[in-house]
């Protein structure tokens, strides 16, 4: 008797990560299977949606073999789906997708060519064109991040709040990934970890805009604490204190301890933390102030709460 066959394990995977993504979704994926080069897989997984998010990725599903969908029995947090995608993917390559963001049909077939050509370049990206909600294009942004040639500049351009961090959208190498921490429970964990990929490979831009990155009001958060209950949902309901530019501070030195570079590099890198703190020593000082006003404000609700069950005991 024949030996079933082994399925085919395709050498791209695109993991697509989305909640509530009822609007631009479709195109998304669309522009997806519109790739000229075909041998990927798209690793969907769905964050408890309450839209129609659902039914519109099982009927791309069912018309393509080449997808893959999964729906979380609960929201996981915006990271942990994320990472999610990345533990599936079967690739040689990975890419992340947003679920309102629209690919130019040769993306893919120039980034494989480029990691081929380039065996040391651990991430391939293409300029980035910006779009409003309706498709119009806003111009070219993500222009040159992480491409330079020594690892401490490519850390401090990607530390750098100027940047937007296009390049979490590029093609990278599923192991190289996979070596990292991924995408972590804290807003701009995305920055840590394209700081991560660059101590570990330089990255390669293409000349190219390819990519057209949709910027509209769901996807603007008015401030540090709604962006961070996007990676951490519980963090509006448990009140929890957190202090997010701390813990990227420290997550840079970690990065720097197991990267594996010359001694002189990783003194330079660790060099690069020095004006860091100098650009973020407000946003430091507003972490400590809003734990201390949490921490006072939450003492006070608990006497109240306290106070009120005495009086009704």
């Amino acid at each position: 008797m024949a030996e079933p066959r082994e399925p085919t394990i395709p050498r791209v995977s695109i993991g697509l990560a989305v909640y509530n993504g009822e609007r631009y979704l479709a195109q998304a994926i669309e522009s997806i299977l519109a790739q000229t080069y075909r041998d990927f897989e798209l690793v969907i997984f769905d964050n408890a949606s309450t839209d129609h998010t659902g039914a519109i990725c099982r009927e791309f599903a069912a018309r393509d073999p080449r997808i893959r969908y999964t729906r979380n029995p609960l929201n996981v947090g915006g990271a942990n789906n994320h990472n999610l995608t990345v533990q599936s993917a079967r690739g040689e390559f990975f890419r992340w997708a947003a679920h309102d963001d629209v690919l130019a049909p040769t993306l893919l077939e120039k980034c494989v060519a480029a990691l081929d050509e380039n065996p040391d370049v651990a991430l391939v990206f293409p300029k980035v064109i910006g779009i409003d909600e309706n498709g119009a294009e806003q111009g070219i942004t993500g222009v040159g991040e992480g491409t330079e040639r020594l690892p401490s500049g490519r850390l401090r351009s990607l530390s750098s709040r100027r940047h937007k961090c296009e390049a979490i959208y590029g093609l990278v190498r599923t192991e190289v990934l996979r070596r990292t921490g991924l995408l972590l429970n804290y807003t701009d964990s995305d920055r840590v970890l394209l700081c991560e990929l660059a101590l570990r490979g330089r990255f390669l831009q293409l000349p190219e805009a390819l990519f057209y990155k949709r910027f509209h009001a769901a996807n603007q958060y008015k401030d540090w604490r709604a962006r961070m209950a996007w990676f951490l949902p519980e963090l509006q309901r448990s009140g929890k204190i957190v202090f997010p530019t701390w813990t990227q501070f420290f997550h840079y030195l970690r990065i720097i301890d197991r990267a594996a570079l010359p001694l002189r590099d990783r003194l330079s890198c660790y060099a690069c933390m020095i004006p860091w703190l100098s650009w973020n020593a407000k946003r430091m000082a507003k972490d400590l102030f809003v734990a201390a006003y949490l921490l006072l404000h939450s003492r006070k609700f608990r006497a109240g709460r306290y106070a009120d069950s005495d009086r009704w005991a």
